[in-house]
């Protein structure tokens, strides 16, 4: 059969469809997928046998491809699920955050500092944002699902359920690009751990140790403790390290004693359930990063 010379926006569907991801049609200029809602299903065609959502929808048919996008420049999803990947998207702080905010990328690279991992180096997109997605083989015989905010601030994952808008698309912010072009790198092991829907640990009573200090310290330092004990399951680690953050500020004033944080912390994090470990690495590295970034109390 012949074909006319396919667009730009076609060509990088087809082109992720050779990847082996299952594509499917987004709004021109938006990342909405570009699909019919239940509420209007015509039970035709895809549909004859009942609904069929984006994520059941999404194929690597390059004929399937093409009829879809000929009748407009839509931009691409890639449903992360049945394209057997786990994305990691690095996000920016909004624009109504402080100036000070890490972004994604600066929260992962501190996980995997802690972790005692790299960056790891894998197929990497740009989003028009100034975002990253990092994309990753899953697991054979493993069914995850999205996250948000699990493994640090403002890193998300899509995996089942979940889709990411492909490189090739473009929104009024600007265009997907590839900046890392090498093949997805299997999802490390440590990441899968951490990815991996985990019993809630043991959670013990929290017995604050004497800390000396300003009242408004100690109010901070006990609010924030009593705030890892609680925990969601899955976020202790994310919540000790958020926690010990922004009680450093205190330490970096003079108001607390960095030991005496330190050993509050401790306490809270092994009653949320994290190992001894775990909470000295958390605390000390976000300790660390809390009191270099701290300004002065006149502004903060």
């Amino acid at each position: 059969m012949t074909h006319h010379a396919p667009t730009a926006m076609l060509a990088a569907a087809l082109q992720a469809a050779e990847n082996g991801w299952h594509v499917f049609p987004l709004r021109p200029a938006d990342k909405r997928p570009a699909l019919h809602r239940e509420a209007i299903c015509p039970l035709t065609g895809d549909c004859a046998g009942g609904h069929r959502k984006w994520e059941h929808r999404a194929t690597t048919d390059p004929e399937r491809i093409r009829r879809a996008w000929a009748t407009g420049r839509f931009n691409i999803g890639i449903a992360t699920g049945p394209s057997g990947l786990v994305v990691v998207d690095l996000d920016l702080p909004k624009s109504d955050s402080s100036a000070d905010t890490p972004s994604g990328v600066t929260t992962f690279g501190a996980l995997c500092e802690r972790a005692g991992q790299p960056v790891p180096a894998t197929y990497r997109a740009r989003t028009p944002s100034g975002g990253h997605h990092l994309y990753f083989i899953s697991p054979t015989g493993t069914r995850l699902g999205n996250t948000a905010g699990t493994l640090a601030p403002l890193v998300d994952t899509r995996a089942w359920g979940g889709y990411v808008v492909a490189p090739g698309s473009t929104t009024p912010g600007g265009r997907y690009e590839v900046t890392d072009p090498a093949p997805p790198a299997p999802l490390p092991n440590w990441l899968l751990m951490l990815l991996q829907p985990a019993p809630r640990g043991p959670v013990g009573t929290l017995s604050l140790p004497v800390v000396s200090g300003s009242r408004a310290a100690r109010a901070a330092l006990e609010r924030e403790c009593r705030r890892v004990v609680a925990a969601p399951e899955r976020r202790g680690n994310n919540t000790l390290n958020h926690s010990a953050f922004k009680v450093g500020r205190f330490v970096a004033w003079g108001d607390l004693a960095r030991h005496e944080v330190e050993e509050a912390f401790q306490g809270a994090g092994e009653a949320r359930g994290l190992t001894a470990a775990e909470c000295r690495a958390t605390i000390r590295s976000a300790l660390d990063a809390s009191i270099r970034t701290a300004r002065p109390r006149e502004t903060a």
